[in-house]
């Protein structure tokens, strides 16, 4: 059986870089690349409505982040799955991990929003803390 990894992509460069590692560390693994379209923790107590949000908005620019993962798949002539999940961003990967078993994690340090810690995003830092699965975080 192959070994999974997962790595959160939000098409930054960390980002970039992790999926690059993560080929050239795990060559026999299937590697899936996750967008998250991020929703504020509170957004559905304050407005009520899903409605009010454009979820299919949010899927389709991270459909459009995804567009440049495959193109480093196949300059190392591997195969990428890739998938957009809605929600709050570290909960949302770590429940992957969860549910789909995947046997590592490679994250970037810190995503598009910068770094929000000196050393270590805020949401790669929630994912090192919660993750059941090993963690490589890629500075």
């Amino acid at each position: 059986m192959s070994e999974r990894i997962l790595v959160p992509y939000d098409g930054s460069v960390p980002a970039k870089e992790a999926l690059e590692y993560a080929f050239e560390m795990f060559s026999e693994a299937t590697v899936t690349a996750l967008y998250v379209v991020p929703i504020p923790e509170d957004y559905w107590t304050a407005f009520g409505e899903a409605g009010d949000l454009d979820l299919d908005r949010g899927r389709e620019r991270g459909a459009e982040v995804l567009e440049g993962a495959p193109a480093i798949a196949d300059e190392r002539d591997r195969e990428l799955e890739t998938d957009v999940e809605t929600g709050k961003p570290d909960r949302v990967i770590v429940e992957r991990i969860e549910d789909e078993g995947f046997d590592t994690v490679v994250i970037g340090s810190h995503g598009r929003e910068g770094v929000s810690r000196i050393l270590l995003g805020s949401v790669a830092e929630k994912v090192v803390r919660r993750s059941p699965a090993p963690v490589v975080v890629v500075r």
